[in-house]
């Protein structure tokens, strides 16, 4: 077969356009009652061709006769390769080879040729072939148009119905005018292939690219604190959903700075005395710019979104230092904001019998009594140096001396220094407990608890301990116990509470939450609940825009539309980002509609502003970097998804199901015998293998260049 290089400038410009828009349309599960259609695949034996047989396209199978007849009727060629439990192809054979108006215009202009590429891998070599080389990556389905004699003019993959029908019909049209310069005329024809593709909604998905990712992210550089982490100022948060955002971004880019500016920060704040390194977990914010001394408050949600943070930089880096803060903040949690029923209170008061940060202070005097013979090791790694005191004789644990640096001054082993950690932490909590407490608030805030969930989900994911797991859907089972009054979420629980104001934070958050332990259990109870909460959030919160109102109006507050992130993570953000993850999962092409139109509006304000809208930053990285699909479905899927789950994979939703489903990603998928993976990128999808290695191989295939932990 011919395959000239002139083609592949038109091909290539075609394919480019057809990725334009990621939105995928809804799964349906309709099928022919009865065969209205029969075509020649009806005399084949393949499944894969069987299962097109009564399409309304009057499918051929690969033969000299069916190239014969193209070059008797002067029709071009629709080559259409695909195998059975290939999900795309499914999809495009729902949204267009079942269509009675793509059918009659694919009959009417074209011979199609259907080929199952485990009967023809020959066929479906060359042709993948020749793929790759206009388009850098293979895949399926994979749909050509080809000349009489053979030879491509065009190679894609997916395509949408209006997609396809617009391919279809610049390649007959221009076939017809001039079949002789066809090649001649590809690069012309390509400067005006882009209207083809210049619909509303592609136009506003567009508005979002990855150039104002960055322009935003450079933009937030400026004020980085390369020196001490966080960003420049008097006083310091560490603004979790940012530097998770930026982690991505850095994964994605292979961005050192961003990298090291995330991490520094968190080898700052987990040293720094805003995180207790007696008791576990994080203070609200620093009261100087080098992490030292803390507003003594400790909230949920900071706690909550440093364990999700805490747990995803191990992945990428195995820093055991990240898991022992997780570990320590865990236990922190469940001593102190954990009540019997399993709801987590919202925060530990500052004060301490009026007075500030007296619980966690200590005087050298007592130190020396506690530790005796150590006190000269601990008070060179803790800082208590009269230099270092804060105020009336009171020292705030911090260390700026790293672990390394210091063994090689004192000559202790790794080992020996370990032990007396851990032998130095247990005498001070001793003596800690033996001081009056700060209060506690102890209301249980839905979505605050959502985010632990949250939290608790990744923490399982890194480390593969089912105590993590196990806490999380306790708490959501404590909410759905106590959070809900006559079946309508609340966002407040004490016991005999009469509150009953809900917020959209509620709704979208543990919305997020029950996906979070959907991905993780594979138990549809959680995604079902999912979805339930987003139609309650869509109905009762919808505006005149594209956003969705924060709460409910009353005489005395207005509805409000909050798009920024604040101390939590903006509930718009969210939302959008819920509606993302169903999309593809489900590929409910409203949701994926609704998350570009969401986003298309605040994209200038991320640009301007990336400081107070990271959530957002981490749905325009979904949307405009290649976002990745891995399927594990069979009996032993929870095994393969544990190791799956153990690796940071920006940009990827990873679901599983170990019983067939008719769940969009999952559908055709299921096989009794066998357990597979299925990576798909941008609608086209690798064939299914049965390691997790060759899973990371398919997406390495795709251009995925995450699992460098380590950038130039």
């Amino acid at each position: 077969m011919r395959i000239n290089s002139l083609f592949f400038v038109f091909a290539y410009v075609f394919i480019l356009g057809s990725c334009k828009n990621q939105n995928k349309p809804d799964d349906k599960s309709d099928k022919h009652e009865s065969n209205a259609y029969t075509n020649d695949l009806v005399n084949e034996t393949s499944p894969y061709l069987l299962q097109h047989a009564h399409n309304p396209v009057n499918w051929k199978p690969w033969s000299n006769d069916a190239f014969k007849k193209a070059s008797t009727e002067n029709k071009l060629v629709v080559l259409s390769v695909g195998y059975s439990t290939c999900h795309w192809c499914h999809v495009m054979e729902e949204e267009s080879f079942e269509d009675v108006e793509v059918a009659s215009l694919m009959n009417d202009k074209f011979i199609s040729i259907k080929v199952d590429r485990e009967e023809r891998p020959d066929l479906d070599m060359v042709y993948q072939t020749a793929l790759q080389l206009v388009n850098g990556t293979g895949g399926w389905p994979m749909n050509a148009i080809l000349m009489p004699n053979g030879s491509p003019v065009y190679l894609g993959t997916y395509h949408e119905k209006e997609e396809w029908k617009a391919v279809l019909s610049k390649f007959s049209e221009e076939y017809t005018k001039n079949p002789e310069k066809m090649k001649e005329y590809a690069a012309m024809l390509a400067s005006g292939v882009q209207e083809v593709y210049e619909q509303p909604t592609k136009q506003m998905a567009n508005v979002v690219t990855a150039d104002k990712v960055k322009v935003g992210i450079n933009e937030w550089s400026k004020l980085w604190d390369v020196e001490w982490g966080g960003n420049l100022g008097q006083q310091k948060f560490i603004l979790p959903s940012n530097l998770n955002m930026l982690l991505d971004f850095s994964v994605l880019e292979q961005d050192s700075a961003a990298r090291n500016h995330v991490l520094n920060t968190l080898e700052k704040v987990t040293h720094g005395g805003i995180y207790d390194h007696v008791d576990g977990g994080f203070f609200r914010y620093s009261t100087d710019d080098t992490w030292k001394v803390p507003h003594f408050e400790k909230m949920l949600y900071d706690n909550a979104q440093l364990v999700n943070l805490l747990s995803k930089a191990y992945k990428l880096t195995g820093n055991i230092e990240y898991k022992a803060k997780v570990e320590e903040t865990f236990k922190f949690l469940r001593r102190e904001m954990r009540n019997d029923g399993g709801g987590y209170f919202s925060a530990m008061d500052a004060d301490t019998n009026g007075e500030e940060g007296v619980y966690y202070v200590w005087k050298k005097e007592e130190l020396n009594t506690l530790l005796e013979n150590d006190i000269e090791l601990f008070s060179k790694f803790y800082n208590i140096q009269d230099h270092e005191v804060w105020e009336d004789g009171n020292f705030v644990l911090n260390n700026t001396i790293s672990k390394q640096d210091f063994l090689k001054e004192t000559l202790l082993s790794e080992e020996e220094f370990n032990k007396k950690i851990e032998i130095w932490k247990s005498t001070l909590f001793q003596a800690r407990e033996k001081r009056d407490k700060p209060t506690k608030d102890f209301k249980v805030l839905t979505s605050w608890n959502a985010l632990l969930i949250d939290g608790l989900v990744e923490a399982y994911k890194a480390f593969g301990e089912k105590k993590y797991l196990s806490e999380a859907i306790a708490i959501f089972n404590y909410l759905n116990a106590n959070n809900f009054k006559n079946g309508d979420l609340v966002h407040s629980y004490t016991t005999d509470s009469k509150q009953k104001d809900v917020f959209l934070e509620d709704y979208a958050f543990l919305a997020k939450s029950a996906f979070g332990l959907f991905e993780v259990t594979l138990d549809t109870i959680y995604l079902n609940t999912s979805k339930n909460l987003m139609n309650a959030a869509m109905e009762k919160y919808k505006s005149d825009s594209e956003l969705y109102y924060y709460n409910i109006s009353t005489e005395l507050v207005p509805k409000i539309i909050n798009t920024s992130d604040g101390v939590v993570p903006s509930a718009n953000a969210v939302m959008a980002q819920n509606f993302f993850k169903i999309g593809h999962l489900e590929y409910n092409k409203p949701y994926l509609k609704k998350a570009n139109s969401m986003g298309a509006i605040l994209v200038s304000d991320f640009e301007n502003q990336a400081i107070s809208y990271g959530t957002w930053g981490s749905l325009f990285l979904q949307q405009t970097y290649p976002f990745y699909e891995v399927v594990v479905v069979g009996n032993t899927s929870e095994n393969l998804m544990a190791e799956l789950n153990a690796t940071y994979l920006a940009n990827t939703i990873l679901v599983g199901s170990k019983v067939s489903s008719n769940i969009s990603l999952f559908k055709d998928r299921f096989d009794d015998e066998e357990t597979f993976i299925y990576v798909c990128q941008n609608n086209t999808c690798k064939l299914p293998v049965k390691t997790v290695k060759e899973a990371f191989g398919q997406m390495e295939s795709f251009g995925y260049e995450g699992f460098n932990s380590v950038y130039q």
